[in-house]
């Protein structure tokens, strides 16, 4: 399950033809077409046909209510490949899973009981994406950091604090994080 990423989960069945509600998990809608295939479990289910608006879905072999109720409440699964493959990215757009482990930096000072941290201060690394209004991302807190004192994760805003994203080196650089965990102290 590591490269695999759920994007949608399946609801009740909808009418007599094996159409059922979809909700999409997803910030990619477009990726939900005739033709696109998506696991399950242990099966692929192929879409056939989709209303977005309406939030419902038709997937090839499924025909009847009956067959559309085996699949309520299950989970659709993508790969990293695929979405890295099926979902183009506007400028400063990222995917969550290129963001988590990611180190959070902040050039800066941080005094602490006699001990004085100047230039890039590694806070620690981003754990999880949480959505709330906007999204957080959740920082599990450098050690040497928790030795001094800090709490062991604490939560920034992607858009307010976030400065620059490297993907590739798997590090993220803030502004005003720093801040945020002295508050936490």
């Amino acid at each position: 399950m590591k490269n695999k990423i759920v994007v949608a989960k399946l609801g009740k069945s909808h009418g007599i033809k094996g159409w059922q509600k979809i909700h999409i998990l997803s910030d990619f809608p477009e990726q939900f077409k005739p033709g696109v295939t998506f696991s399950s479990d242990k099966i692929d289910l192929t879409i056939e046909k989709i209303d977005l608006k309406k939030g419902l879905v038709k997937f090839k072999g499924i025909d009847t209510p009956e067959d559309a109720k085996k699949l309520t409440n299950r989970m659709l699964y993508t790969t990293v490949e695929e979405t890295r493959q099926n979902i183009k990215l506007k400028k400063d757009e990222y995917f969550w899973f290129d963001i988590i482990g990611c180190d959070v930096v902040e050039s800066g000072q941080l005094t602490v009981e006699n001990e004085e941290l100047n230039g890039e201060i590694r806070l620690g690394k981003v754990k999880d994406i949480e959505r709330l209004d906007v999204d957080y991302l959740l920082i599990e807190t450098d050690e040497k950091l928790i030795q001094l004192g800090f709490p062991k994760r604490f939560l920034i805003d992607f858009k307010r604090h976030i400065k620059q994203v490297d993907v590739e080196n798997k590090k993220i650089e803030a502004n005003g994080a720093i801040l945020i965990l002295e508050s936490l102290k």
